[in-house]
């Protein structure tokens, strides 16, 4: 049994390796590069899509802060609605003993 287990164990690492024996047997690969297309961007879309193709570290920057800036406006408004439809998620209940 211990057998049985073993060689399926290879077979599996072998099948799994094939995927990548196959792609390596390709050209080799040119770099890429990825731009935003601005030509049709206003404003602040046009303003992160010039970050992103110019400075990629003041785009990751800004990514960060206006992630945390939403994610905190979003859990907000939702700890407001819930209040508005009684359910208080802020407080934790405790048994009076």
């Amino acid at each position: 049994m211990k057998k049985c287990i073993l060689f399926t164990v290879y077979i599996g690492a072998l099948l799994a390796c094939i995927p990548g024996w196959v792609w390596a047997g390709g050209e080799k690969a040119q770099e890429i590069v990825v731009v935003a297309d601005t030509r049709n961007l206003r404003g602040f879309n046009l303003y992160i899509a010039g970050l992103y193709n110019e400075n990629m570290w003041l785009f990751a920057t800004w990514a960060v802060l206006l992630t945390t800036a939403l994610g905190v406006l979003l859990g907000l408004l939702m700890d407001f609605l819930m209040t508005r439809t009684g359910l208080d998620l802020g407080k934790t209940s405790k048994k009076e003993q």
